[in-house]
């Protein structure tokens, strides 16, 4: 097998088409599909009263569906590589909309929770398959030197996707049951995965699959290992607390379902300026320090939510919380795709979010929901709040850039081609 060529800033000299700045059409594409993806993760949150309600369970049973619908996402961030091998990471990125698509179909369909659990696994599978292959064709047709810009504008994707879950959710609820709003939502994803696949966008050097051999070098690196720590951190604080925020502040503070939801969504607004900011950082000042002063002030302000509460500093905690999480993400993807090169990114992609999202959205949320119930939300948030700032530690021993290099020489020396 042929593989693309790595230059020392890891951009391929293989590709079908030019490297440009910034990729307008294929970025704006993408964008949307990321929008609607983590709209599909995000909308059972928003639902979640009236979920307890219809089947009567607690709020650990609550947030343990989003483990459900993480273990899926972790298989579909493993099996990525596989697919985009075989099919390449255009289709791939296809696959991703059209399957979650359906698993969407089917939990709107299903009269139980053991088969929303199972619907909820499919969903995360065909959440899963994007992100790798989408970061690979990104980066691949983008010049190194725009990737913070690239890379923000493709946040603006899951950002608009948390504002956008509760407000769509309570705007389709005016028309639908919340079976109808996962419906309506799965049939948009379908549509929008076949118009990508015919629209020929998101050329790439040949991916590498995840084999032992390929996999070994990097399992070694200590980058991916703390790669892997600043993003289960991330997402922990992040999409982990914000799938119980809902919860938070109807229990916790004392709002009612509507206000709970409208909430929730508008205090993402602050991402939209955030992740520009970020990235415009991670391009001039350095990757590493965006990400250092993002999970503090992350860390920070979760802390103070947990701390104080009210109908109106509540919400401006939340606001400014959402915005320092967000910013991580440009700084994170391109400092990820820096360290490791080109043929070997969708790979590392997959493990560092494999273990970042397993703990960060398939753990915190049931671990929220259970302190909450032995002890209260507060005690839960404030919990994050510590670990977050306690992760910063983690920069103090994150390795050179030159890791990658070993990684791919280790390949080399293996006699792989």
């Amino acid at each position: 097998m042929t593989h693309a060529r790595t230059s020392r800033s890891g951009n391929t000299s293989t590709l079908a088409g030019p490297v440009r700045p910034i990729p307008v059409v294929l970025l704006a594409f993408l964008t949307g599909m990321f929008f609607v993806n983590i709209v599909s993760r995000l909308i059972l949150g928003p639902l979640l009263p009236i979920v307890e309600q219809e089947f009567g369970f607690r709020h650990g049973v609550a947030g343990s569906l989003f483990f459900f619908m993480t273990v899926g996402y972790c298989s579909g961030l493993y099996l990525s590589g596989y697919v985009a091998w075989r099919l390449s990471h255009r289709v791939t990125i296809a696959a991703s909309s059209m399957t979650l698509g359906t698993a969407l179909l089917a939990v709107s369909w299903t009269p139980s929770l053991s088969g929303m659990r199972v619907g909820l696994v499919l969903l995360g599978v065909g959440s899963g398959l994007y992100l790798p292959s989408a970061i690979a064709a990104l980066t691949e047709n983008t010049r190194e030197a725009a990737w913070g810009k690239a890379l923000a504008i493709h946040e603006l994707g899951p950002n608009l996707g948390y504002i956008g879950a509760p407000l769509l959710s309570e705007f389709l609820l005016g028309f639908f049951s919340w079976r109808g709003v996962l419906a309506a939502l799965g049939t948009q994803a379908i549509l929008l995965g076949v118009i990508f696949l015919l629209s020929g966008l998101g050329e790439t050097a040949h991916a590498q699959p995840p084999s032992l051999s390929t996999m070994a070098p990097l399992i070694r690196d200590r980058a991916l290992w703390g790669m892997a720590g600043l993003f289960l951190v991330s997402v922990g604080v992040g999409l982990g607390l914000y799938t119980m925020m809902p919860l938070f502040l109807i229990h916790a503070v004392g709002m009612d379902r509507f206000s709970a939801n409208m909430i929730t969504g508008l205090t993402r607004v602050s991402a939209l300026l955030s992740v520009f900011i970020s990235g415009l950082l991670a391009d001039r000042l350095g990757r590493s320090r965006a990400v250092a002063v993002s999970l503090a002030a992350a860390g920070a302000c979760a802390l103070m939510v947990a701390l104080v509460r009210g109908p109106w500093i509540s919400p401006l905690l939340i606001f400014l919380q959402a915005g320092c999480v967000a910013s991580f993400y440009p700084a994170g993807y391109a400092m990820l795709s820096t360290v490791f090169p080109a043929p070997f990114r969708n790979i590392a992609v997959s493990m560092v979010m494999i273990i970042g999202v397993l703990v960060g959205a398939g753990a915190v949320p049931p671990a929220v929901g259970f302190l909450a119930d032995r002890y209260s939300f507060s005690f839960a948030f404030g919990a994050a709040g510590l670990a977050t700032l306690a992760s910063l530690l983690l920069l103090g021993c994150f390795p050179t850039r030159t890791a990658p290099h070993r990684a791919t020489d280790a390949r080399e020396r293996s006699g792989e081609r």
